[in-house]
């Protein structure tokens, strides 16, 4: 049946925005005034007057105004009210709940009650009324809260009164609170809950027992306005109760109940003939008490205030207990009759608790009762050396057990890293120095033997040597740009100092070493010339600069001319300058190239005289260029002698003219060239060293390389050419026996991972320059190259047996390589990830593989070729990434242990069946796990290296923690190996390798070595446990001196040069240095039955679990035994039995028991809180803070290479994005006075100009972006991404604004970046990482160097720069403020860091946003609502209100105007300009002088904001992924950028192409003007996701006619007006959602499709269903579409032919005649899918279309048996073609206008095919899959989307 009812859909005009709401002067302390949508029985008094809406205060209320009518009467609340029924309070419609609030059933009371848990208070409650602009209107003098405190919990009760004259007091109650605390408008009272019995562990004053009782809390609110305040009671406003807690009920009276009367059953009126001055309780009211007990001896009663009539001592009489719950107050002194209540407690009244227990005397509280003061001591920040760091050991470990230092390095791989054209002869010709990365190397040729100079820490991107072999410079990268000053014998460090350069390219000394010059680029990109005087450097003296000149033209290469020390030459893009040093001043004259003007000159050398005279006359200079070209130059008479040119064709016997011209085709791209006496070296692009005597006559020698050759250079002899490649190969040729020698290779990209094999002492490493490579152990050289380009190997594993070896490649496959014929001998393709780890048993039996997606192969591999045994999905963690200890196997070959299956937890099975036995959990305080490793043999100690840089020793059988290291760097150990006699364990932490000395079980001794410039990717030992092995930017080899065999003294050992000889090369450090005392052991659990296990086992011995689940939790006290209270200390930590009950007098119980360890006397034990249990755990806990960046799930995998079109040659271009991210945070800026906008979409930063609409967008970062910051001259944006599949860490990209290019690319953070932050003179710029992160990371933003790292104890939501101290920033979190100080120590940066605690009057609440204000103030917003106000001068908090009913999140200042945004989607107004007044008067200042200007509720929680320097006007961002334009002084909002908040399901476009609509999960259709894409019409279904639309088609052109169907999950279709803007049709003809939906082409009839499979044909006029087709039933149908067709066309009489498509591949096409009632099959299509076991996680839909170029032919994606587009032909009934694509596809779309088809992929690409001429592009931008493609009609516009990112995208050339 169809309705015609427009009542389920509400629709709304989007064109304007909504008025703001003005407070006239509205006192801060009002939280609102009575609204109008209460119930008429509960509203207040209201004057009759006009009021603004939300503002204004309440008229004094008399006597004559409630008689005569003003008040409406309260006789309806008598004798008693029930809240929670008379506001329905379980319905939630006049009443909120926010967080863990639940019904349960309470067993004491046998009835339902409310449950408050959370750990903040503040975000976990329930409110009456449901906003603060209604009133309950509650007239009771006393109001009873019937509750029981949660066990070991806080909570808080906060009531909003209302006075007579207007006034809204907030008083709050809780135990929170330590002391009684007041002002004018707020009153907070302690809570304080005594124990009947001590407790151990410390005083837990105010935090229930664990047997809390039920309460009744009678409060006397006229008498607590009277007493405190001495104000008139009027009525009772609002009600907010806080975790933790339980309730049952809420009454409001005129009447004071005694509960315990109702046991002698006195009714009230008995009671008032008696004149008792108290009623029974109601029935309602009372708690059960058991039949002939006492009431008091269940339940507790506080009245307060006391009745004042009577003497304290007489209640404590009529009441005698120990008091359990007391609150502890100060009385006014203007009371007429102060009473003490004992002499020791207060000289004034004070509120009475009454309790009753007959058991225990009457005891009343003394002064020494309070709660304590607890002060926190954080350790200091200090700074570190960069090369060595030393920790303080106990006296017992002055002198260490292992050698110091117990590593020494002996060889590396590698060459080059930043440059390959380094490479140096010394004097004498005997050796060669060269860099590796940071190191340096020197080579000596005859023996191979190596020495190294040691002390940049980034590469090294220039060298020198001067003439006498005495002095080496070099220059490593890392802006600015640090030069080194060696001495080259001995290897120390002459000097250190930082040059004016930004970057070196190339440095040049002169014969004597008395100068030295360097060129490179400043920080503005211009070519800088520096001289140096190093004259003095071996006397002591300094490196002074002798000149520096700016250059405007480009310099390739400089040399100091030999033979005169004040003249050099350089050359460069089309120019040749001798320069001459003289009088202090560097200048420099241009060369007269000519005709050869143009040429890109790249090298130049001095030749001189063949007698070797060095006379300046007898000098030429030779110069090459790229085209071939070889300038001979008189630099005496400035002028070109002679050019010749050299050409690849030119046969070398024939002689080259000494002039020649540009029109004899290309020549040889000469890169280098170096000229002795009689000879010149020629270095080309092509791969050849070239020697040519120097009239350049004919080739005399030519030797060929791997790569294009970077540099020559001739020995000092002249009798041997050192060579270099861009492939990383360095040789000489030697000319009299013309015989080359490769003196070392190298790896282009980091290592990933090595093994090692030991018969033939090989090495395999493979890398990301797409190479596997077998290396020599003994010599260093390479002996096998395997290399392929289109796969990269991730993994590899030498067979412990046979002559081969395993590789995992990011494709998914595992290959068998022979050693011996060097082919492949098996090849797997199980895995649909990249391979992350590879591991072969000792026997060589069993290989196992894990993959990206989780899943783990084991393969047989005790024959050569190996085959697959089983194959097992999610068991390994998924968003690994490849790492060579992901999975480990013991020494036995019995056990195989992985990090999996997620990323916090470590699972061991049996290694042949794969029968799961122990699960570790490793995800308590916030941890998982990176990498696991077996002790070796049969000790059973399994090794688990944390994200929070620890490594656990657990045991493998049950799963017991037994110690922890800790590493002294900040990031975590990514490998471990220990050696074969478990005395040495190895980590690579970080670009650092960490030993521990493992056998000691206290504080063992650490070191830690230096020498990689980049992350160390794996370490391991050679087979013979001599030696070391480091991979990661090179592979380094170093020799072990803790052997018996090898000692210190080994004269064979080569020398280390540091930068420090007095610090080392060494890091030693105590790793018990900073660590905690661990809080618990780690119980082992029975691991889940795995799917491929048969049954379940434990391993013998081990144990199961105990555990207990209470909602109140366990205290933590612990226990000790006898034996470790007498100081018999056993060797491990001692488990002790921890009692539920914290009382010490209960029996214990077995099933409900967990296990604490005992601390040893005299030593910290190094463990953090470990859990081990079978189910999944968790990633770490997200603070209760809406602050905090979130990134939204993804299932899909970004492709890490794309391949993009030529520039200019695109047929798609990125137009326009429909959303904003409000998801984010601070993701938002603007700057009014330059009208810069940007916002971020997904992982696109969008800048926008508001005038014209026209949009700019910035890609380049691989995951979804958290944050933007814009720098103080507006020059510069900074944008964050947090960390994924694609970015093993976060990005952090630095924009520069008016060019829209990424200036430099930053990475620190592992998880999310919170917050951004630029220092007020731009000279750095913060990071702050999230909650997972939390790390504090300072940058230079002129070196974009990282100059500190900070990590936080606990989460921080905010950080800011002070704008008047560039050297002060200030942080916000969980539970203090926290000040950092910049201190510069030369090159160093550091932190002095001072906390201050969040004031008390904040109660429970956080600090989750700060602004600066005027100076020195700065106001921080809590979670609670509340705004406090600093004195950063002092670090005191003198000033707090209460500015909003949620979390506060932005917080933005400008004069004497403050603006605030908060979670409750309110965003606030202040006038704030008495704040510097009420400074002054410090404690005693009150906030009534702050008033709220103004208030605007949005469509979300406000998450960015930018105001201009007035606060008249902004820009304000909400999760709603909406970005409005705030008035104030027009009191507007309007909508700038909008768009849908979940997924979008569909996009449809009017005939026109005037407007496309879309819809989404949200239930939401919205009509956007295709021209400007604004959101015209809105229609919105509450509660149904809208999953499809369709638009009528051309044959409708009329306005009228203009409709869009939808179809929405709960099986409704509704058809939508455009030009009426209503709903005109409602019917229901499916059961179960809809999943696709269509016009028929005259647009009369719909076809609508479900989720059970269904086709219903419904009339558009009648909303009849008329006809349902079951041919699909039983899978959901994707896609349904028609199109017209001639009457007689394809044989089958009809005029329109469509298609219905579903989820199980098969397609039926269908000829129809709706006029007619015609409906026949015409083809039915059924594609092969592969099992769903080898489909990938998400599976594609199956979707169809017709081809718009040939309605005819079909067209079918989906999941295939191939990664396919098939074209199907309906007159030749066959398949006409394929196309392949590179995935699945997720979406597609043809165009109307050309031959071009788009297909989405869930690889958050997309590929558009020319299916005319047959080409493919791909194109980028989404951050999720891409789901929806669709073309307009026209095909000028595609629209592309990917959750609810919506891209614009235009075609070029259609």
């Amino acid at each position: 049946m169809a309705s015609a009812e427009a009542g389920s859909a509400s629709y709304s005009a989007m064109a304007g925005g909504s008025g703001a709401r003005e407070a006239r002067c509205r006192p801060v302390s009002r939280l609102g005034s009575p609204g109008s949508e209460v119930p008429a029985a509960s509203l207040t008094g209201l004057r009759a007057e006009a009021r603004p809406v939300g503002g204004g205060g309440g008229s004094r209320r008399t006597a004559q105004d409630r008689c005569s009518g003003g008040v409406l009467s309260a006789a309806w609340q008598h004798p008693f009210l029930n809240v929670f029924r008379h506001f329905r309070v379980d319905e939630w419609k006049r009443s909120s709940k926010e967080g863990d609030v639940a019904v349960v059933t309470d067993k004491v009371l046998k009835s339902a009650v409310y449950r408050i848990r959370g750990s903040v208070s503040a975000s976990n409650y329930i409110q009456l009324p449901r906003t603060s602009t209604q009133s309950l209107g509650l007239t009771g003098r006393y109001l009873y809260v019937l509750f029981r405190p949660l066990s070991s919990k806080h909570f808080v009760i906060h009531l909003d009164v209302a006075t007579e004259d207007g006034q809204v007091i907030r008083v709050s109650f809780s135990n929170l609170f330590k002391e009684f605390k007041s002002s004018a408008t707020w009153l907070q009272f302690p809570f304080v809950l005594e124990a009947k019995s001590p407790r151990r562990g410390g005083d837990l004053t105010g935090v229930p027992p664990p047997r809390a009782r039920w309460t009744c809390l009678q409060l006397d609110l006229r008498d607590v306005l009277m007493s405190y305040l001495s104000r008139h009671y009027s009525h009772l406003k609002s009600i907010r109760l806080c975790a933790s807690l339980l309730v049952r009920n809420l009454y409001t009276s005129d009447l004071c109940f005694d509960p315990a009367l109702i046991i002698v059953a006195v009714t009230v009126t008995e009671a008032r003939r008696a004149k008792l001055s108290v009623n029974p309780m109601p029935r309602e009211m009372a708690f059960p008490v058991p039949k002939g007990e006492s009431w008091h001896d269940h339940y507790i009663h506080i009245r307060f205030p006391s009745d004042g009539s009577k003497a304290p001592n007489e209640q404590v009489e009529k009441n005698c207990s120990r008091p359990e719950a007391v609150f502890l107050g100060h009385m006014s002194q203007r009371l007429p009759h102060p009473v003490v209540f004992g002499k020791p407690l207060l000289r004034s009244r004070s509120p009475v608790a009454q309790t009753s227990s007959p058991a225990l005397p009457c005891q009343v509280l003394s002064a020494s009762s309070r709660l304590p003061e607890v002060s926190l001591k954080y350790p200091e920040v200090s700074s570190v050396n960069a090369f060595s760091i030393r920790g303080q050991r106990p006296s017992a470990w002055d002198e260490p057990f292992l050698p110091d230092p117990v590593l020494r390095l002996k060889g590396v791989i590698g060459f080059g890293g930043h440059s390959t054209q380094w490479a140096l002869w010394t004097k004498d010709g005997v050796a060669v120095v060269y860099p590796c990365h940071a190191v340096i190397v020197v080579l000596q040729i005859d023996t191979g033997q190596q020495r190294f100079f040691l002390g940049h820490t980034d590469k090294v991107s220039a060298l020198a040597l001067n003439g006498s072999d005495t002095v080496l410079a070099s220059a490593q990268v890392q802006p600015p740009s640090m030069v080194r000053l060696w001495d080259f014998q001995t290897g120390g460090c002459l000097s250190l100092f930082r040059s004016p350069l930004h970057t070196i390219c190339s440095l040049s000394f002169s014969g004597s070493g008395a100068l030295l010059c360097g060129v490179g680029k400043d920080r503005h990109g211009r070519t800088v010339v520096v001289a140096w005087d190093t004259d003095q450097l071996g006397l002591g003296g300094e490196v002074v600069v002798l000149a520096k000149v700016h250059t405007d033209f480009d310099v390739q290469t400089f040399h100091i001319a030999f033979f005169d020390e004040t003249r050099m030459a350089s050359c460069g893009r089309g120019s040749v300058r001798l320069w001459r040093l003289w009088g202090g001043v560097l200048r420099s004259c241009a060369v007269d190239l000519g005709e050869y003007c143009s040429l890109e000159l790249t090298d130049l050398a001095f030749a001189q005289a063949p007698d070797g005279h060095c006379a300046p006359s007898a000098s030429v200079l030779f110069v090459c260029s790229r085209s071939g070209h070889i300038l001979e130059i008189d630099h005496q008479r400035m002028a070109v002698q002679h050019v010749r040119r050299l050409l690849p064709a030119q046969s070398p016997d024939v002689p080259l003219t000494e002039k020649q011209n540009f029109s004899m085709g290309p020549g040889i791209a000469i890169s280098s060239l170096s000229v002795s006496t009689t000879t010149c070296a020629v270095g080309s692009e092509d791969g050849y060293l070239r020697l040519w005597p120097l009239d350049f006559s004919s080739v005399l020698l030519e030797a060929e390389h791997d790569g294009p050759v970077s540099s020559v250079s001739f020995s000092p002899d002249g009798l041997r050419v050192l060579s270099t490649t861009t492939s990383g190969h360095l040789g000489f040729l030697d000319v009299p026996s013309r015989e080359y020698t490769v003196l070392a290779r190298s790896h282009m990209a980091p290592v990933l991972a090595l093994s090692t094999e030991l018969n033939r002492g090989q090495m395999a490493t493979v890398s990301l320059d797409h190479t596997v490579r077998i290396w020599d152990l003994a010599t260093l050289q390479q002996l096998y190259d395997f290399s392929s380009s289109e796969d990269t190997p991730c993994a590899v594993a030498f067979h412990p047996t046979m002559p081969s070896f395993f590789c995992g490649f990011r494709s998914g496959a595992v290959r068998s390589f022979s050693l011996e014929n060097s082919r492949v001998l098996v090849e797997h393709t199980r895995h649909r990830g990249a391979i992350t780890s590879l591991v072969i048993t000792p026997d060589g039996r069993f290989l196992f593989s894990s993959c990206s997606q989780g899943s783990l192969v084991q393969y047989s591999c005790a024959v050569s070729r190996c085959c697959v045994l089983r194959v097992a999905a999610n068991m390994v963690c998924q968003d690994g990434r490849p790492n060579p200890n992901i999975l480990a196997v013991s020494g036995d070959s019995c056990r195989l242990a992985f990090v999996g299956p997620s990323k916090c937890m470590v699972t061991i099975v049996e290694l042949a069946s794969l029968d799961e036995l122990l699960h570790v959990d490793v995800s308590t305080h916030l941890d998982w796990a990176v990498a696991v490793c077996f002790s070796p043999g049969n000790s059973g100690h399994l090794l688990v290296s944390t994200a929070s840089n620890k490594v656990v020793v657990l045991d493998a059988v049950s799963g017991h923690a037994i110690r922890e290291l800790s590493s002294v760097r900040s990031r975590a150990c990514s490998s471990l190996a220990l050696s074969e006699d478990a005395r040495l364990l190895l980590a690579a932490t970080g670009q650092t390798i960490t030993v521990w000395d493992y056998p000691t079980q206290v504080n063992p001794s650490c070191q830690v070595y230096i020498g990689h410039s980049e992350p160390v990717h794996a370490v391991a030992f050679t087979p013979d446990q001599l030696q070391v092995i480091s991979v990661g930017d090179a592979i380094f080899l170093w020799d072990i001196l803790a052997t018996p065999e090898r000692d210190g003294s080994d004269p064979e050992a080569p020398p280390v040069h540091e930068a420090d000889s007095s610090a080392g090369q060494r890091k030693d450090l105590a790793s018990g240095a900073s660590g905690l005392p661990r809080q618990q052991v780690p119980i082992p659990s029975p691991a889940s039955p795995s799917p491929l296990s048969t049954h379940d086992r434990l391993l013998e011995g081990s144990t199961g679990t105990f555990s207990i689940s209470d909602e109140e939790g366990l205290c933590e006290e612990n226990h000790i035994s006898e034996a470790f209270l007498q100081g018999q200390a056993p060797t491990l930590p001692v488990l002790v039995e921890k009692e539920a009950s914290g009382a010490g007098d209960a029996p214990r119980e077995a099933a409900k028991s967990s296990w604490t360890p005992a601390e040893l006397p005299g030593h910290h034990s190094q463990m953090s809180e470990w859990s081990l249990r079978s189910g999944k755990a968790g990633l770490p806990t997200r603070p209760d803070s809406y602050k905090h960046f979130t990134a939204r799930y993804k299932a899909c995998t970004r492709v890490k290479s794309v391949s993009f079109p030529p520039t200019g040659r695109e047929q798609l271009r990125l137009k326009a994005v429909v959303g904003y991210n409000g998801n984010g945070r601070a993701n938002m800026v603007w700057r009014p006075d330059t009208g810069f906008f940007a916002y971020t979409c997904g992982r696109l930063v969008v800048v926008e100009d508001l005038h014209s609409g026209t949009q700019r967008h910035w890609l380049g970062h691989s995951q979804e972006i958290s944050t933007l910051a814009l720098n103080q001259d507006g020059q510069i944006l900074a944008s964050a991404s947090c960390c994924g599949h694609t970015a093993a860490c976060c990005q952090i990209r630095i924009w520069d604004v008016p060019k829209g290019l990424c200036r430099q690319l930053l990475s620190h953070h592992d998880t999310a970046v919170q917050a951004l932050a630029f220092s007020p003179d731009d000279e750095f710029l913060v990071t702050l990482g999230d909650y997972a992160d939390r790390n504090l990371a300072l940058w230079s933003m002129a070196t974009y160097e990282l100059l500190s790292s900070t990590r936080l104890l606990e989460p921080v939501h905010g950080v800011a720069f002070n704008p008047w101290d560039a050297n002060e920033l200030i942080c916000v979190g969980t539970s203090a403020i926290t000040f950092w100080l910049l201190q510069h120590h030369g090159a160093d940066t550091s932190f002095q860091v001072h906390r201050e605690p969040v004031p008390e009057e904040l109660g429970a609440s956080e600090l989750t946003s700060l602004c600066y204000g005027a100076s020195p103030l700065l106001y921080c917003g809590s979670s609670s609502g509340q705004i406090c106000v600093w004195d950063t001068g002092t670090g005191h908090c003198f000033l707090a209100w209460e500015a909003d009913d949620g979390e506060i999140g932005v917080l933005l200042c400008s004069g004497s105007r403050l603006i605030s945004g908060s979670n409750t989607k309110r965003l606030r107004l202040w006038a704030v300009g008495v704040v510097p007044e009420l400074r002054r008067k410090g404690s005693s200042a009150r906030s009534s002088s702050v008033f709220m200007e103004r208030e605007l509720t949005l469509d979300g929680a406000v998450v960015s904001a930018s105001f201009d320097s007035g606060m008249d006007m902004g820009v304000v961002g909400t999760t709603a992924g909406t970005i409005w334009y705030i008035n104030w002084t027009e009191g507007t909002s309007t909508r700038l950028i909008s768009g849908h908040r979940t997924k979008v399901n569909e996009v449809v476009f009017s005939p026109s192409e005037s407007h496309c609509a879309t819809c989404g999960e949200d239930g939401s259709v919205r009509v956007w003007s295709l021209a400007s894409m604004e959101l015209v019409i809105q229609f919105q279904v509450l509660n149904q996701s809208c999953l499809c639309l369709s638009w009528t088609p051309p044959s409708c052109g009329l306005p009228e006619q203009q409709q869009v169907v939808a179809g929405y999950s709960d099986g409704t279709l509704r058809v939508f007006s455009i030009s009426r803007t209503a709903m005109e049709l409602k019917m229901h003809p499916h059961r179960t959602a809809l999943t696709a939906i269509a016009f028929s082409t005259d647009g009369q009839t719909i076809l609508s499709g479900d989720k059970d499979g269904l086709v219903a044909i419904s009339h558009l006029c009648s909303g009849m269903t008329f006809r349902v087709l079951s041919d699909h039933r039983g899978a959901p149908i994707s896609a349904i579409q028609s199109t017209s067709k001639e009457y007689g066309d394809l044989g089958i009489e009809g005029v329109e032919l469509w298609l219905a498509a579903s989820g199980d591949q098969r397609v039926s096409i269908w000829v129809s005649d709706w006029l007619q009632d015609r409906c026949e099959l015409l083809e039915w299509l059924s594609f092969p899918a592969p099992a769903l076991s080898e489909a990938p996680g998400l599976l594609p839909p199956s979707l169809a279309a017709f081809c718009p170029w040939d309605r005819a032919t079909l067209v079918c994606v989906g999941l295939g048996a191939h990664e396919e587009a098939v074209f199907y032909s309906l007159r030749q009934k066959q398949v006409v073609q394929k196309t392949p694509l590179p995935f699945f596809a997720m979406s597609l779309s043809l165009s109307p206008g050309a031959q071009l088809m788009v297909v989405g992929f869930a690889e958050c690409m997309l590929r558009l095919l020319d299916c005319a001429a047959g080409t493919a592009q791909d194109f980028e931008g989404h951050d999720d899959s891409v789901h929806l493609c669709r073309f307009t009609p026209s095909g000028r516009l595609l629209f592309t989307a990917a959750h609810n990112e919506i891209l614009v995208w235009e075609v070029t050339g259609s």
